[in-house]
This record gives C-alpha cells, sequence and structure tokens, in this order.
C-alpha cells in the first residue's frame, strides 16, 4: 500500500499545484491538497520500513479520511443551496474528496486483505 499512497500523494500535489497556477487568481488554499498529498507521499515512503509499515498505513488512511470529510463539510453549503462562491474551489474540493475516497476504499480493502492472509497462516 506504500506505492498506492505515494501514487495518491503525487496526485493530490499536482491537483494542488495545478490548480494554484492554473485559476490565474494564486491563493494559498489551492494548495491545501498538495499538503496533504506531500504528507502521504511521506507516509508512503515511510511504509517501505517492514516496522513502521502497519502504523504508518493506517495514519495514511486516516489523513485520507480526513481529505474527504474537509472537502465535504466545505462544499456542504454549496451542494444545499446552489450557490458557489468559486467554481474552480468547489471543482478541487470535489476532486480531492474523491481522489482521497479512492485512497481510503483501497486502504480499507488491504487492510482486511492483510487481516484475512494473518489469521489463515495462524496454526489452529
Amino acid at each position: 500500500m506504500g506505492p498506492v499512497a505515494v501514487g495518491c500523494g503525487l496526485v493530490l500535489i499536482v491537483l494542488g499545484v495545478g490548480f494554484y497556477f492554473g485559476t490565474g487568481q494564486p491563493s494559498w488554499t489551492a494548495l491545501i491538497p498538495a499538503f496533504f498529498g506531500l504528507v502521504l507521499v511521506v507516509l508512503g515512503l515511510l511504509a517501505r520500513q517492514n516496522r513502521l509499515r502497519k502504523h504508518v498505513m493506517h495514519a495514511a488512511a486516516a489523513l485520507g479520511l480526513v481529505g474527504v470529510v474537509i472537502p465535504l463539510v466545505r462544499l456542504w453549503p454549496a451542494i444545499t443551496t446552489g450557490e458557489v462562491k468559486s467554481q474552480a474551489a468547489a471543482i478541487e474540493l470535489a476532486l480531492m474528496a474523491g481522489i482521497c475516497l479512492l485512497f481510503v476504499v483501497l486502504c480499507v480493502r488491504s487492510f482486511i486483505v492483510a487481516r484475512r492472509s494473518r489469521a489463515s497462516s495462524e496454526p489452529k
């Protein structure tokens, strides 16, 4: 799962930097996905070490969950009222939530597979 964390982190970095420079109105808040992505990349690289893998990937999954919840909370007023202050920001938030949701789903799936494989290999 470490390479998946690195990959999702790099996608988030590209997303944040792309929206920062691509909108013509640079705002540091456009870089929030890049900050999340940077932390995911670091956690993914730390997961290469066997002794850290389990804890680091659980931290990465928790960060991914935060990366789903925060954009949805920020998007909620736009979803309920239909009023969008910045269309670019709404698109970026939706993309961040989607990327992080995919990452969390892949993490949970990996955790389930790892637990089942551990349970089947234990002596009875």
